[in-house]
């Protein structure tokens, strides 16, 4: 049987979705200070440029570091903003609004 070449594509995308899909959950059940420990190692790889297989692994060790850093950036701003909004809607600050005066007839 004979492949069609964008047949031999969607099977090689799906091949590497596949395979990048488990790269992720990998890295996502290490903990945060694993890759972050090995930034300048790779900074410094990085930087010192060869044409090489080796320095492109680098390359890409790097940009998951990054990527894994940029990640745990947003999700604690995030949080850090749901924290904040959560702590102006509290029912304590509610209580404060309240008037403490009744109407008395």
């Amino acid at each position: 049987m004979t492949l069609l070449p964008g047949e031999v594509n969607i099977l090689n995308m799906n091949s590497l979705e596949k395979s990048l899909n488990k790269i992720a959950e990998t890295i996502l059940h290490l903990d945060e200070a694993s890759p972050t420990s090995l930034w300048d190692k790779y900074k410094n790889k990085v930087e010192q440029f060869s044409h090489s297989a080796e320095w492109e692994k680098a390359v890409i060790i790097f940009s998951i570091i990054n990527a894994v850093r940029t990640k745990n950036s947003i999700i604690n701003e995030i949080l850090l903003n749901n924290n904040a909004v959560n702590k102006t809607k509290s029912p304590s600050n509610k209580a404060k609004d309240k008037s403490y005066l009744k109407l008395v007839k």
